[in-house]
């Protein structure tokens, strides 16, 4: 038997050095005459184990990692394409404890199979969520994703399948579903392991949504800065047309689906669906005024549904193992798995993908391992850069919806960015402020103007200067900005300012010149 040798290749795995330990491999093989295939998979994403390189033996997947190219002539000297001990051996990959403990629905292929290979995809459960789909009515299927209680993974927490009956029913001549993978937020690459380790699911999920909705085109909305999706996204699609995945009969049905790749051009507020549409029709990405809703009035004026990569990822295996299978999963309103994003001064960071519910301290500190550092952790910022920040007085606060927003935060796309005690809390709420300032589509005043005026402000603080003052009067702005922004952007951003400001007083009262001196 040939021997399989698994090298990751998504972005993550590729900039700690995959293609260099790909490369050694490659040489080894030729230099002592040894034929194997080599499958670029996806990364199973513990990322502090990357490059990790597996191979298939008889007694199932051995992994070793992380790999540098000055290991490989020595993973071969120690017999590793048989699961020889080395000391990168780490055993069975599904029996490494951060990968073992995890609840993979979302994400159970990722890493596994080969991206590309449609039959690997459909070998490991692919697919069945769709036939179910092209047997169904629209109806069902819409009722089946709403009895689910998935809710939108991107930020927002809408319930799906709510905003794919206000699509249904909706008359039209034409409507569209739209995936928004403007993954933008720091510290968040859950959308970008989807892509380039299991791009099938997300076009599976996408499938299913159009023949729920009467949606016949699809729209990936992709970001710039991820060219390695983009480009498996596009090789994808083209194989998933090719074996009538999709196309004008799909799986052999009287349902009609095609989608298309569009890559933007690199705003972070074209993450807000409209003014992801406008970016979509070749305008200047700017926030729409709603209503109408997208759902009503969306791409080119059409009906539209416009959902986030994970949630779109997670309606498969809804489709597959039904409703209440994935409702089981999760606590309160927040039903089913989520993919937590753990990243920054962490120790292990890495997508962990487990059911709602467990704590933020058991996140950062039992999973995430504390900080790189060894120092004690200050904040955690959770919801990308317009995430509120968390002092470990609140780590005891579980990851559902309605709990963060009670502490005054957002899960947002599940991003966690780990910050350790010599961080400054004036700073990171100065970077809230200027990244606003940057982003802003500038159609709305509080947004546009408040940030620029709150830069300003935080640098007098910063200076000292009448301290007190300023303190109100960014606070003042803060809620100018939460209540009359016309999107999540300038909404958002007084969330870490006032997050900042409100746990981690201290940092917004510098020590006076004259006292540092002395």
């Amino acid at each position: 038997m040939i021997p399989r040798i698994y090298i990751p290749g998504d972005s993550g795995a590729l900039a700690l050095g995959a293609e260099k330990v790909a490369k050694a491999i490659r040489a080894e093989l030729a230099e002592r005459g040894i034929e194997a295939k080599i499958v670029r998979n996806g990364s199973r994403g513990a990322y502090f184990l990357e490059p990790m390189v597996e191979v298939a033996t008889a007694n199932g997947r051995v992994a070793y990692g992380p790999v540098k190219p000055s290991d490989v002539k020595s993973l071969f000297d120690c017999g590793f394409l048989t699961g020889g001990h080395h000391k990168r051996w780490l055993g069975a990959p599904d029996k490494i404890p951060f990968l073992a403990k995890q609840t993979r629905l979302t994400f159970a292929r990722c890493g596994v199979t080969d991206p590309l290979s449609l039959d690997h995809y459909k070998a490991h459960g692919g697919l069945k969520g769709l036939q179910n789909a092209v047997a169904m009515t629209p109806a069902d299927v819409v009722k089946q994703v709403t009895e689910s209680g998935l809710r939108g993974r991107g930020g927002a927490g809408f319930p799906t399948g709510i905003k794919w009956k206000t699509v249904l029913d909706t008359s039209a001549d034409r409507k569209y579903i739209v995936c928004n993978a403007d993954e933008g937020d720091s510290g968040t690459f859950a959308d970008r392991m989807i892509m380039e380790g299991d791009p099938f699911v997300l076009i599976e999920g996408m499938a299913i949504a159009g023949i729920a909705t009467g949606a016949t085109k699809g729209f990936i909305y992709i970001r710039s800065e991820y060219p390695h999706a983009v480009a498996v996204m596009q090789k994808a699609v083209e194989i998933a047309r090719k074996a009538g995945v999709l196309g004008i009969n799909v799986l052999g049905s009287a349902n009609s689906f095609d989608m298309e790749v569009r890559v933007g051009a690199g705003a972070y507020v074209c993450g807000e669906e409209t003014a992801l549409l406008d970016s979509l029709e070749g305008k200047r990405g700017q926030v729409r005024a709603k209503p109408p809703l997208p759902a009503h009035k969306g791409l080119f004026g059409k009906p539209t549904v416009i959902n986030n990569v994970i949630s779109l990822a997670s309606v498969p295996v809804i489709m597959d193992k039904g409703a209440a299978f994935y409702k089981d999963f999760g606590t309160g309103r927040s039903r089913g798995t989520i993919p937590i994003q753990i990243a920054g001064n962490v120790k292990y960071p890495g997508l962990y993908e487990a059911a709602f519910g467990m704590t933020l301290g058991e996140i950062v500190d039992d999973i995430g391992g504390g900080t790189a550092t060894g120092r004690p952790v200050k904040a955690v910022q959770v919801g990308g850069p317009l995430g509120a920040y968390f002092p470990r007085a609140l780590f005891d606060t579980p990851f559902d919806y309605e709990a963060f927003a009670a502490k005054d935060g957002l899960i947002g796309h599940a991003g966690i960015v780990v910050f350790d005690d010599s961080a400054d809390m004036l700073k990171q709420a100065r970077f809230a402020m200027e990244f606003c300032a940057i982003e802003s589509c500038g159609k709305c005043t509080p947004c546009r103007i408040g940030s620029t005026r709150g830069v300003e402000v935080l640098d007098r603080l910063a200076q000292n200067v009448e301290p007190e003052k300023q303190i109100a009067l960014v606070t003042d702005l803060c809620n100018t900005m939460k209540f009359g922004s016309l999107c999540a952007l300038g909404g958002f951003t007084p969330y870490p300012v006032m997050s900042a400001l409100n746990h981690f007083p201290d940092d917004f009262r510098p020590t006076p010149v004259a006292e540092a001196a002395e």
